[in-house]
């Protein structure tokens, strides 16, 4: 069996984190990976279910993802979370459960992602119409040393793909196509 490892990526609403999170998972199980995906929203629905948007529930909700991707990797899972996780503390701490652990930095600027957002749910945050709505009326602390930034206003989906796969590649964390 291969070694797990979490593939965590971070980033505002709307950045990419979970169309980047399928392709990766996709192309992982291509090459033979056991792959997991937490999704933030579908893990709110499920394991997080009841929690609110305060300070203390968002740490709540990523302490879980964070506990759940440790047992998946430390079981030969490649765990892929794709949740905004907004506060570096939480990351971090997450990080130090964790024997193998690959932060990606989403990155986008919030006057693209309320260009792109086909919901309207950043024009109504930056109306004031919704509160707590990160990046814009909450705190978003980007990573300070992820080990791999992608800029997904400047690069396609497929070359955010191919940086990320190089990445996992020369951190010896995928080779050849078989997880290590």
């Amino acid at each position: 069996m291969s070694e797990g490892f979490t593939l965590w990526f971070t980033g505002l609403s709307g950045a990419g984190k979970s169309t980047l999170a399928n392709l990766a998972a996709e192309e992982l199980r291509r090459r033979g990976h056991r792959v997991e995906i937490l999704d933030g929203d579908e893990v709110r629905a499920n394991l997080s279910k009841g929690l609110g948007f305060s300070k203390e529930d968002r740490d709540t909700n990523i302490r879980r993802i964070g506990w759940v991707c440790r047992l998946l990797a430390r079981n030969g899972v490649i765990a892929i979370s794709a949740a905004i996780s907004p506060y570096r503390e939480i990351r971090d701490e997450v990080r130090a459960i964790h024997d193998r652990f690959f932060e990606v930095f989403v990155k986008c600027p919030v006057p693209v992602l309320a260009e792109r957002d086909v919901k309207g749910l950043y024009k109504k945050a930056l109306a004031g119409e919704i509160k707590n709505f990160t990046g814009v009326s909450d705190p978003y602390e980007e990573p300070l040393k992820p080990e791999l930034v992608v800029e997904t206003d400047r690069e396609s989906r497929d070359q955010s793909l191919g940086k990320l796969l190089g990445a996992l590649e020369a951190r010896r964390l995928i080779r050849n196509g078989v997880a290590r």
